[in-house]
């Protein structure tokens, strides 16, 4: 009797074993990304990205140019209102800056502002300033020249 109760026993065992076994295998194959899966996903946002950085970096790229522009404007605009007051163009861009009250509030000529390297050339007759990007293509793709009159070729 001892044996058959303790076979008998053995066998409820072996089954309940078998059925969590079977619970368990089957929660853990169906929990989790199959490669093929994790694969279509990167391609994806591979494929997002191929369509959309280009249109970033162009975006950037105009938005610099824009305010290249604009502040080449100012900086004619600052010398051309010095010229109808004193009756000259400004010698250098310290006479626009410390001016009271100054004509520009920003030095641009000599510095990076945006992307693009400023240069500036006075004298009592004109100016001529001129803005390059400091990387092509990365941040600005035109070279900006402003002269006496506030001529702005791109």
């Amino acid at each position: 009797m001892f044996a058959s109760f303790r076979k008998v026993h053995i066998i409820h065992i072996k089954n309940y074993i078998n059925r969590h076994m079977r619970k368990l295998n089957r929660n853990i194959s169906s929990s989790g990304f199959t490669l093929i899966e994790v694969m279509i996903v990167v391609s994806i946002i591979a494929v997002l990205a191929a369509i959309t950085i280009p249109g970033l970096l162009r975006a950037r790229i105009n938005s610099n140019e824009a305010l290249t522009c604009n502040n080449l404007r100012a900086l004619s605009t600052a010398s051309e209102t010095y010229s109808a007051v004193n009756g000259s163009y400004p010698s250098n861009i310290t006479s626009l800056s410390s001016a009271t009250p100054p004509y520009v509030n920003t030095q641009f000529c000599g510095s990076t502002v945006g992307g693009y390297a400023y240069s500036c050339t006075f004298s009592t007759q004109g100016y001529i300033m001129q803005a390059n990007p400091s990387a092509i293509h990365i941040t600005g793709e035109k070279t900006f020249t402003i002269t006496t009159g506030g001529i702005l070729n791109p």
